[in-house]
């Protein structure tokens, strides 16, 4: 076990999570930290990254234009039943896009209020514009282990029959290095992809632990009880690496995100 490890296991040990994976990494070089890296996890938000690349691909074939009007429906059906079920704005953290029901917005936005401020409804939409079967199977098609895309967000039949997202440090590692590098698509929906994810609003895991001003490429993802963040990080003067740190049992509000903090402080310290 390197002091590296050794440090960030003495962090997760102090904080009472029930259970801590950790990815990090040199983008194109080796992992530096596997810790729980194959578990996996429930995906949260962080499946929305496999959505978005999903988009980004078929955007750069001209399949979906990416002003391409999409109708905003807040109307789904439940892969579990077929039965139709709606988000609550409240449990949403962008609420603006429902009051645009029966209106159109473009592709690309959906994608940014998706990402940017993890918009449930965006998600949905999108993944009904792109079917989670295929982004499932791009995903896989890639070579990416350890992330599955079942659907959308708020199916509670689904929830209940276990058919969930799911996702693993492993796996979000190589899916975010797969664009940082270029591979996962054109390179230049690749950066296309890069700036809607250093746009993001959420900063309270990885960039809360980093210097002022470091450039991260992340997704936040939570549910009561999980805090998840999953990034690209861009320190000054050094090569970017991946860094993905899964958290359950602490609350998702305060004690997960300053685990994650703590190690991405750790990390970028070593």
């Amino acid at each position: 076990m390197t002091n590296l490890e050794a440090a960030i296991r003495a962090l997760i040990r102090g904080s009472g999570a029930s259970r801590v994976a950790v990815a990090a990494g040199l983008v194109g070089g080796p992992r530096s930290v596997l810790i729980e890296a194959d578990t996996a996890f429930h995906a949260a938000s962080t499946m929305k990254l496999a959505v978005l690349l999903e988009l980004y691909r078929r955007v750069s074939t001209g399949v979906v234009p990416p002003d391409a009007p999409v109708p905003v429906r807040n109307a789904f059906r439940s892969i579990a039943d077929g039965s139709p079920y709606a988000l609550d704005p409240a449990d949403d953290s962008e609420t603006a896009l429902y009051d645009r029901e029966g209106q159109t917005v473009t592709a690309r936005e959906l994608a940014a209020l998706m990402i940017t401020v993890s918009s449930n409804l965006a998600t949905n939409l999108l993944v009904d514009l792109l079917g989670a079967e295929q982004i499932d199977a791009t995903v896989r098609d890639l070579g990416i282990e350890g992330v599955r895309v079942r659907r959308g967000v708020e199916d509670g039949p689904a929830f209940d029959a276990g058919l969930n997202n799911t996702v693993s440090a492993a796996g979000l590692a190589s899916l975010l290095e797969r664009i940082a590098d270029g591979s996962a698509a054109p390179p230049d929906a690749c950066e296309a992809m890069l700036d809607v994810l250093a746009r993001q609003a959420f900063n309270e895991g990885i960039p809360a632990g980093l210097p002022p001003g470091t450039r991260v490429a992340h997704k936040t993802g939570s549910i009561s009880g999980l805090y998840h963040d999953a990034g690209v990080v861009y320190p000054s003067g050094r090569p970017p690496y991946v860094l993905v740190v899964l958290t359950e049992g602490l609350d998702e509000t305060t004690a997960g995100p300053a685990l994650v903090a703590s190690i991405a402080r750790q990390i970028d310290k070593s």
